[in-house]
């Protein structure tokens, strides 16, 4: 069965290109990013892997780690990392996975339907720090994932975790939130004391709480 929003987010041992880890204990109190690859010396992952290692200070940041994850064995790595950071002018430095038997790929459901029985579905799964699924998404191996925007829903995730906001479309660090519509309008400025704007009874604006 597919993993779904709010389950618990399956715990395993795997071979690292950064050493064996166990994953939750890896994680510690902290965030995680799972990304998975059909294979390694595949273009779209070639560029997907050099443009994450580029933005994890930013994830860093945030508290959350990155771990990457193929279906081939550890010795393939060396020389497909080199190819990234020669090709992206990078330096891949999270580990990424070795998954030959496809045990974290099968727990994970990352083994795509409609393909081969080693062929991963290109997919993210976003971990909060009480080790439940936050968010997943799940591409097509010819369209290169978007890790601005997973980078925009963790700083969504988090706000939200902590504070009683949710976020409207396209939302971006820094702009305002709304109120959820839990939390009478008379109660708002107890909450949110840096203000608010009512454009409806269940649409109310507040600025981001946490800055």
């Amino acid at each position: 069965m597919a993993l779904r929003l709010g389950d618990d987010a399956p715990d395993f041992t795997a071979e690292t290109t950064h050493g064996p880890i166990s994953f939750h204990e890896w994680l510690g109190d902290g965030w995680g990013i799972l990304f998975s690859h059909p294979k390694d010396y595949t273009p779209v992952c070639t560029t997907e892997l050099g443009y994450m290692s580029k933005m994890l200070p930013e994830f860093e940041k945030r508290n959350v780690k990155i771990l990457a994850i193929s279906v081939d064995p550890l010795s393939d790595y060396k020389g497909w990392v080199q190819d990234i950071n020669e090709t992206q002018n990078t330096t891949v430095n999270y580990p990424i996975i070795a998954d030959p038997d496809r045990t974290v790929a099968t727990l994970y459901d990352m083994i795509h339907p409609n393909a081969n029985d080693t062929l991963t579905v290109r997919s993210v799964f976003v971990i909060g720090a009480d080790k439940k699924i936050k968010l997943t998404l799940t591409y097509p191996a010819s369209t290169g994932r978007n890790f601005d925007e997973v980078l925009r829903v963790v700083d969504s995730l988090q706000l939200t975790a902590n504070y009683q906001v949710a976020t409207p479309v396209n939302w971006q660090h820094g702009e305002d939130g709304i109120v959820v519509p839990a939390i009478p309008t008379e109660e708002i400025p107890a909450k949110f004391p840096k203000g608010h704007r009512v454009i409806k009874s269940y649409l109310r604006y507040t600025p981001q709480p946490n800055l």
